[in-house]
Formats: C-alpha cells, structure tokens, sequence
C-alpha cells in the first residue's frame, strides 16, 4: 500500500500538532530521544471528533505525558523508522480504571481510528500481544496465531497473543523494550521477553501511541536505529 505521510502531516497540522522535526543529538548509545518532556514538539495526533486539538487529548505535566484517552486516535512521531530498538515507560493511573492503549509502530498508508501499523498492546492485563492491522503481515507460531476478517476498526488483521504476562500494578511504571528488524519483532515488558514474531511486513513509518479509552502515562520514549 502506498505510504500517506504527506497526508498524515497535513491532517496534524490542522489539528493543531506541531510539525518540528529536527530531532536531538544522539545519545552516547545511539538513542533518539522522542519526547522531550517539556512539549510535543516533532508529535504530531490523529484524533477521531473533529473540532478538537491535539492538546485536548495529549499534555505534558511535570515532565510527563499524558494522554486522556478519549477520544479514538493516536500521536504519531513525525519521523519515520524502519528497523529499530525502541524504549517505552508507560503507567496507568493508580486513583482511575486502567484502559487501553498501544504502541503503532511502521504506520502507513491513510490515516483512520486504527492506522494500518503493527501495534504492541498496552491494553490492562494484555500488554505484549502484537497485532497486524489492515493487512499488515505478521507470522508466528501456528498455536498462537489468529486471522481476523472484516473488524470495524483493524479490518483483515492478525493477532499474536503473548508468551508471559510480565505488567506491574497500576501506579507503577513499565517499561517495554521492542526491537524491530526486518522482519523480525521481539518483545521484552520489565525485563520478561514476552512476545516474539517473524515475517511482519517491512514498511518506513511512524511510531505513535494510541488514545483509546482510559488516561495512560507516557515518560521515556527513546529509539535506536538500526541499520537494513
């Protein structure tokens, strides 16, 4: 499918993101550091109701950020990557019901609620299950492996469920450790490897996070590239 980041980037600014994508100095290990923790800048949002900002649904507070969760979208980097290690600490909120969320990774073609991307889940109970949205390909162990047709918002999609459930308590910070190379994933949450797929499809795109239902926290966001 032919990629749409031209369109992405056009529809983020009229949603009022940023589009500043100088990025920082690499660090000592190679890494990319996404988010700041003082703005958005090099973030740009997809958000399903019209009329609303990308600051309506994500803040940075106290070096953190936050994301409402409502409504259905997602904040997507306005780089691109293809192969990579990438960082994340996310936690849900001890003092509200934990929700469901994501992290996109390789978006693609026309942006929707659920871009066509490969998303590592951050849903409550269910962080590590990988997903192929939209015909992503995505291959695994035949025991584990499931072919969706036809979902109202993933369309023709494959699900990968987790080996091990490594999440800490809300209130807590996780942390997942995801490298994508070729066609190659591995999954790592607090330490545990807690998924592994081959044969994902090869694309350039954003990584992004997803909005959908239940406030998520979001600190350390790093990526190492990695060569082809």
């Amino acid at each position: 499918m032919r990629n749409t980041l031209p369109v992405l980037c056009a529809l983020g600014l009229l949603l009022g993101a940023g589009c500043r994508s100088t990025p920082a100095p690499p660090a000592r290990d190679g890494s990319l550091r996404l988010f700041n923790g003082q703005n958005l800048d090099g973030w740009l949002s997809y958000l399903s109701a019209h009329g609303l900002q990308t600051q309506d649904v994500w803040s940075v507070q106290d070096g953190i950020l936050v994301c409402k969760g409502e409504p259905m979208g997602y904040l997507y980097t306005t780089q691109t990557f293809q192969n990579f290690k990438l960082i994340v600490e996310w936690r849900w909120p001890a003092d509200k019901k934990p929700g469901n969320s994501g992290i996109l990774m390789r978006i693609n073609g026309a942006p929707q609620k659920l871009p066509r991307c490969i998303e590592c889940q951050l849903k409550s109970g269910s962080a590590g299950d990988l997903f192929g949205f939209h015909g992503m390909a995505l291959e695994g162990p035949a025991e584990r492996l499931h072919q969706i047709k036809g979902h109202a918002l993933g369309g023709d999609f494959t699900a990968l469920p987790r080996l091990a459930t490594a999440e800490n308590p809300p209130g807590e910070w996780n942390r997942a450790e995801i490298t994508v190379q070729g066609g190659a994933i591995t999954v790592f949450i607090n330490g545990v490897k807690v998924n592994e797929a081959q044969g994902a499809e090869v694309v350039r795109g954003p990584i992004g996070f997803q909005s959908e239902g239940g406030e998520i926290h979001f600190r350390t966001i790093r990526i190492i590239p990695l060569s082809n």
